[in-house]
């Protein structure tokens, strides 16, 4: 196939790959203060480090369907859906893990990054299905 519809997802994997290193590296300045973000256990500290992995775990499935999309015949409307899908859910999913950590009555904002990584998953399963 061509990979136009999923070249989005093969940049931004890398880029996320990037962007984890990056905010590691700030976070790993502050964690050796016992207290940062509450302390370890902390709510807030959580969903930091939950924000960090998420880099590279969404990294990880962009480029999965980056390579999957390359079994392909041909480029389909599901296709196009479930890449920006899975964009939105990496861009969003840190960042509903920052806002929710200083402001946890938010927490519906995660309807957000888990429906377009669903809706992303489901359209790539169904196309996988079809070939």
């Amino acid at each position: 196939m061509n990979a136009s519809p999923a070249r989005i997802n093969l940049i931004l994997a890398w880029l996320w790959i990037v962007v984890g290193f990056a905010v590691g590296f700030c976070f790993g300045l502050n964690f050796h203060q016992e207290r940062w973000l509450g302390g370890y256990a902390s709510f807030r500290r959580r969903l930091y480090r939950l924000a960090h992995i998420s880099f590279f775990g969404l990294a990880g499935v962009n480029f999965l369907f980056y390579l999957t999309t390359r079994s392909f015949t041909h480029a389909s409307i599901p296709v196009t859906v479930a890449s920006w899908g899975f964009v939105l859910g990496a861009v969003s999913m840190p960042i509903c893990c920052f806002v929710l950590a200083h402001r946890p009555r938010f927490r519906a904002l995660f309807l957000v990054p888990v429906l377009s990584l669903i809706t992303g998953g489901m359209l790539t399963l169904w196309e996988v299905i079809q070939l």
